[in-house]
């Protein structure tokens, strides 16, 4: 298995999803993916909690911090100075929306929206370094950003990440790869015009799985619209879908796992 005890500079570190009925997303999320929602028992981490797979942490959950129309999975790049990260956001052209903040002993974070309109997070690790499993069934594997201005970004995300924007073969599509030296760590891939109207830019997160089909088919039972359904990549046959709270994310069956 791809288990983590701590990520580089620069790399997705964490996932987590703000939801709208936390007990109703930790049940989908259960059934699809076998999952366990540990809530943290105490006040102040207003509603969050783990997801776990196998006694690993693979995600996190909470409520979302206002009333909105749905809910959204979050992306948080690990940083070694969360505050020296959110200056330069600033100067990039950036809004931090959370300023630099202490959670328990765990870490430090900050969020922020980007020129393009996509919202992001880093993470400075204490005692949580992140996911403890990745690319793996059924953990986060990849990170993609889905925006409405891929030039915009690539102005941006290499001044606040250190990352290169690199065009990647994807049969066709453009599609950009960024890359901490060599490793590719995330992508990009404009957003085409089969979203609805006004939809922003944003990350998506790719959840391995073992069979797409079945995970496709389990989680429209369980009240998903499917949006992209069994469809070929050249990392393998994936879906997209949005769960029952609004939440949008993408299931991947990997040609290569791990």
């Amino acid at each position: 298995m791809s288990q983590r005890s701590e990520y580089d500079p620069g790399v997705p570190c964490w996932v987590d999803l703000s939801s709208t009925d936390v007990q109703a997303s930790a049940r989908f999320y259960g059934e699809i993916f076998g999952w366990r929602a540990d809530m943290i028992d105490d006040p102040e981490a207003d509603g969050y909690g783990m997801f776990v797979h196998e006694g690993k942490q693979v995600a996190g959950v909470g409520p979302v911090a206002e009333v909105g129309p749905a809910s959204f999975w979050n992306t948080f790049v690990a940083t070694d100075d969360a505050a020296a990260l959110a200056e330069r956001v600033t100067k990039a052209g950036g809004t931090v929306t959370m300023e630099p903040m202490a959670v328990f002993e765990e870490g430090v974070m900050t969020a922020f929206q980007a020129p393009d309109g996509s919202y992001g997070a880093a993470w400075q690790a204490g005692n949580h370094h992140g996911a403890q499993l990745v690319n793996e069934p059924v953990s986060f594997c990849w990170n993609e950003l889905v925006t409405r201005d891929p030039a915009a970004a690539v102005r941006f995300y290499p001044d606040v990440f250190g990352w290169t924007p690199r065009p990647a073969d994807t049969a066709g599509l453009e599609y950009t790869e960024w890359h901490v030296g060599e490793r590719a760590v995330a992508g990009m891939v404009e957003m085409s015009a089969g979203y609805p109207p006004g939809t922003p830019s944003f990350w998506m997160t790719y959840f391995a799985v073992a069979d797409v089909d079945a995970t496709t088919t389990a989680a429209e039972q369980a009240g998903a619209a499917v949006l992209v359904r069994g469809m070929e990549a050249p990392p393998g046959r994936f879906s997209m879908l949005t769960d029952p709270q609004g939440a949008t994310f993408s299931v991947i069956q990997l040609n290569e796992p791990g």
